[in-house]
């Protein structure tokens, strides 16, 4: 094998910042959630169809869904999915952790 001269660069921790995607902190926050969606559906090992039927979407937006496309869906729809699959959704504003400013972040209390 012949080396390359490929630079690589540390991430920031947010794909959609490094992808300098504008409201990278909004997408970042929407991923989680919905990957805390997907976590819930396989773990009680529901079909799609069944976890549309619970969350009042269809099977192909639940689809579309977990595969990541959720530019259409807001937080607070998402708060609702998640809160229909028994989840409670809590809000904290605090002053910010570092210099840089504040920043939107999701925690889990326990895991699904």
């Amino acid at each position: 094998m012949e080396p390359t001269d490929t630079a690589v660069e540390r991430g920031s921790g947010n794909v959609f910042a490094d992808l300098g995607l504008p409201d990278a902190d909004a997408h970042l926050v929407k991923a989680e959630l919905v990957s805390r969606i997907d976590d819930i559906v396989r773990a009680r090992g529901i079909t799609q169809t069944e976890a549309a039927r619970l969350l009042g979407l269809s099977q192909p937006d639940v689809s579309r869904l977990l595969r990541g496309d959720f530019r259409e869906y807001s937080l607070e729809r998402l708060f609702r999915l998640l809160t229909t699959l028994g989840r409670d959704i809590e809000i904290v504003v605090r002053h910010p952790r570092s210099a840089d400013g504040g920043r939107l972040r999701i925690a889990a209390a326990e895991p699904v």
